[in-house]
């Protein structure tokens, strides 16, 4: 799916290891989780892991500061000003476990749960709820082996895992980039820095692999019939070449249905209930 040069362009920081891993990885998962469809999918995708990872280098949320200041500015919610915020400076596991209790299925403070189960992973999995979700899917125990998340071997599996927890292939089919950094995030933290990771991801992914061989021709009839029978008169007799008045037909459906750039592929043919050849 993506070459190694391609991800070592988009990701020099990142260990040896998890280049190595993604790029024997992505041809497959990308195709498992449906990310091969399109190019919005792709580069949203690539955008958002670029982000909150650091371009794959962050692999745990740091929960260490060490001014009161500045944990003031960040946790005000919480520590409302410098007094309060004193006892937390340099106590990373006691912040954690203040600012994450009692929310994304953790418990109290005491339980240890904020800090144990803080962000971790190319998309930053917080709260139990979290990794109790995203695990069940990627078939991995993250509740009790809650580093699994960040292991090269399985971070790309757990990072779309989290993608379709949230739903984010069909956000990310109506070309909307916010949305989809709603899902992610929440809210739109980062959000220039996100939209960087978006303009490096296009400039360096610019197209998805060509499929081997072409529709047959009964299977494009089938297509003509079913855009005919969505309005699309204009193509004429349904004869199996993809023609001029066929193509506008696709490109006419492909906007109407969000299903993002692109011509003949399976996204198009599952729109129209027709399975890809």
């Amino acid at each position: 799916m993506l070459t190694k040069t391609q991800i070592n362009a988009l990701f020099p920081r990142a260990s040896q290891a998890h280049r190595d891993a993604f790029a024997d990885k992505v041809g497959p998962l990308f195709k498992a989780h449906g990310l091969d469809r399109n190019l919005f999918r792709v580069h949203f995708f690539l955008a958002q892991i670029g982000h909150e990872s650091g371009g794959l280098t962050i692999q745990r949320e740091n929960m260490n500061y060490t001014t009161a200041a500045r944990l003031v500015k960040i946790f005000k919610k919480y520590l409302p000003d410098e007094a309060a915020a004193q006892p937390y400076v340099g106590q990373p596991e006691k912040l954690g476990n203040l600012v994450y209790a009692n929310r994304m299925g953790n418990g109290n403070a005491a339980s240890g749960d904020g800090y144990r189960f803080r962000g971790r992973g190319y998309v930053q999995i917080t709260g139990k709820d979290g990794y109790q979700q995203v695990g069940s899917r990627a078939g991995l125990d993250l509740v009790g082996q809650p580093d699994l998340a960040f292991a090269a071997d399985h971070a790309l599996k757990v990072a779309l895992s989290f993608w379709d927890w949230k739903g984010a292939n069909a956000v990310c089919d109506t070309g909307d980039f916010e949305a989809v950094t709603k899902k992610v995030n929440g809210g739109k933290i980062g959000w220039e820095d996100r939209l960087a990771w978006l303009d490096k991801a296009r400039r360096i992914v610019v197209e998805l692999p060509a499929r081997k061989g072409q529709p047959p021709v009964a299977r494009i009839i089938e297509l003509q019939k079913a855009l005919r029978a969505q309005g699309y008169a204009a193509i004429g007799a349904a004869d199996g070449k993809v023609g001029p008045r066929t193509m506008a037909a696709i490109t006419d459906w492909r906007a109407k249905k969000a299903l993002g750039p692109g011509a003949l592929d399976d996204l198009l043919f599952e729109s129209l209930g027709i399975s890809w050849p």
